[in-house]
C-alpha cells in the first residue's frame, strides 16, 4: 500500500442560527465566540495528532462549520502559521475557508487572504429572498451578490458558490433562473447540488412540500447543460468547475486520500503506513465538551474493516466523473480486484461501469443510480 496525500479538516461549529435543514455540527451563537479560546484547542487537537502525519505535508486545508467566517482574520493567522510550523504546507497548498453572506463584513476577505487562505466557499443557497427565508438563511440576494463582488476583489486564487435546488415551492423555471444568476456572478467554482430531508433536523419533523421526481430531473438534466454552455466541467456529483480550479481538498477527499481532522465534531481517516491499517476518528462535538481541558478531545476512533474497505473506496472514488485507475484499488485499500471480480463483473454486464483495461469508469447509467452499484460492493 502507498501513503496516500494529506489534508486536513478544520470544524468551527458555530452559527448566527441553525438552518431548518442543516444535520452539520453546529450550534447558535449564544454570546461572544471565545475565539482565542478556541484556536488554542484547535493547535493542541492537532498536536495530539501529530503521529498520524507519518512524515508528509499538508496538501489541502478546509475549513468548515458552523460558519467559519464568524472568526476574524487573526484567529486564522494564528492557526494557519501553527500548522505550517507542527508539519508544514505543500507547495501551492489549497487553504479554503467556508463563509456565509450574511456574516461577510466589509474587508473581512481580504484579513482572510492575509492569513493564508486562498480560498473560499460561499453558501449562497439561492438567489430569491423568499426561499432563502424558508430555508433558515439569515442573508438575502443583495449580501450574497455582495459576497462574490468580495471574493473577486479579495486577491484569492479560487472562490466557490453554493446553491440548492429542489427548494420548497420551487419551479423549474424558478430553479433555472437561480443558476442563471449564480454564473453571472462568474466564480471559478460552484457547488450545485439538491436539497435533502436529512434525519435530526427540523425539516425532518416537519417535511416542506418538494418538488415532484419529474422537475427535479428536468432541472437536473437543464441545469447541467447551462453550466457546460457557461464552460463549468462537472468533475464530481454537485462539483462544477471553470478548467484549473477543481477544489483539491475535495478531490483528495474522493480519491480516497487521508485526512486530519481537528475541531468540533471533526472527522478523519488515516493510513498505516507499516500495517495498512486504516482508521477513522472523530472528535467531541459539543464545544463545552472539545473545550474541557479535563477530557480529551478523541470521542472515538475505529479501524475500517476488511469487509467494509470495498465499499467505502468506491463510495468514494465513484462520486467522482473522472475515471478510477485500478491500481488505486490496492495502493489505497490492500486489496486486489480478483476478490471483487464477480462485483465489478455485474456492474459492467448492467451498463453501470466501462472498464477500460487500465482502468474503470462510471458510465453516464451508473451516475444516476449510484447507489445500485455501490450496493454492489457492500
Amino acid at each position: 500500500m502507498n501513503l496516500p496525500p494529506l489534508s486536513l479538516y478544520v470544524h468551527v461549529p458555530w452559527c448566527v442560527q441553525k438552518c431548518p435543514y442543516c444535520d452539520f455540527n453546529s450550534h447558535g451563537q449564544k454570546g461572544t465566540i471565545p475565539e482565542k479560546e478556541y484556536v488554542q484547542h484547535l493547535i493542541d487537537d492537532l498536536k495530539a495528532d501529530l503521529h498520524l502525519v507519518q512524515g508528509r505535508k499538508i496538501h489541502s486545508i478546509f475549513i468548515g462549520g458552523g460558519t467559519p467566517s464568524l472568526l476574524t482574520g487573526d484567529a486564522y493567522t494564528r492557526l494557519l502559521s501553527e500548522v505550517d510550523r507542527l508539519i508544514g504546507l505543500s507547495d501551492n497548498c489549497e487553504i479554503t475557508l467556508e463563509a456565509n453572506p450574511g456574516t461577510v463584513e466589509t474587508g473581512r476577505f481580504k484579513e482572510y487572504v492575509g492569513a493564508g487562505i486562498n480560498r473560499i466557499s460561499i453558501g449562497v443557497q439561492s438567489m430569491q429572498n423568499d426561499k432563502l427565508k424558508a430555508l433558515g438563511r439569515i442573508h438575502g440576494a443583495d449580501e450574497a451578490n455582495y459576497a462574490a463582488e468580495q471574493a473577486h476583489q479579495a486577491g484569492l486564487n479560487s472562490f466557490n458558490l453554493d446553491l440548492m435546488h429542489g427548494l420548497p415551492g420551487q419551479s423549474l423555471e424558478d430553479a433555472l433562473n437561480d443558476l442563471k444568476k449564480i454564473i453571472a456572478l462568474n466564480p471559478p467554482h460552484i457547488s450545485w447540488y439538491q436539497l435533502t430531508i436529512e434525519p435530526n433536523t427540523q425539516f425532518a419533523s416537519k417535511p416542506p412540500t418538494l418538488p415532484q421526481d419529474d422537475i427535479l430531473w428536468d432541472i437536473q438534466e437543464q441545469g447541467q447543460a447551462l453550466l457546460a454552455e457557461a464552460g463549468y466541467e462537472q468533475y464530481e456529483i454537485s462539483g462544477y468547475a471553470k478548467p484549473g480550479y477543481q477544489c483539491q481538498h475535495n478531490l483528495n477527499y474522493w480519491r480516497f486520500g487521508d485526512y486530519l481532522g481537528i475541531g468540533c465534531g471533526a472527522h478523519g481517516k488515516v493510513t498505516d503506513i507499516k500495517t495498512g491499517v486504516i482508521t477513522r476518528t472523530e472528535k467531541v462535538k459539543h464545544p463545552r465538551g472539545y473545550m474541557d481541558l479535563a477530557k480529551p478531545y478523541l470521542y472515538k476512533q475505529w479501524r475500517v474493516e476488511e469487509d467494509d474497505l470495498a465499499f467505502e473506496f468506491f463510495m468514494n472514488r465513484f462520486r467522482l466523473v473522472e475515471s478510477c485507475p485500478k491500481e488505486d484499488l490496492s495502493s489505497l485499500t490492500g486489496l486486489s480486484q480478483q476478490s471483487l471480480q464477480r462485483a465489478l463483473n455485474t456492474a459492467i454486464a448492467k451498463g453501470l461501469l466501462i472498464d477500460n483495461t487500465e482502468t474503470w469508469q462510471v458510465s453516464q447509467k451508473g451516475h444516476r443510480y449510484l447507489n445500485d452499484l455501490l450496493e454492489l460492493f457492500v
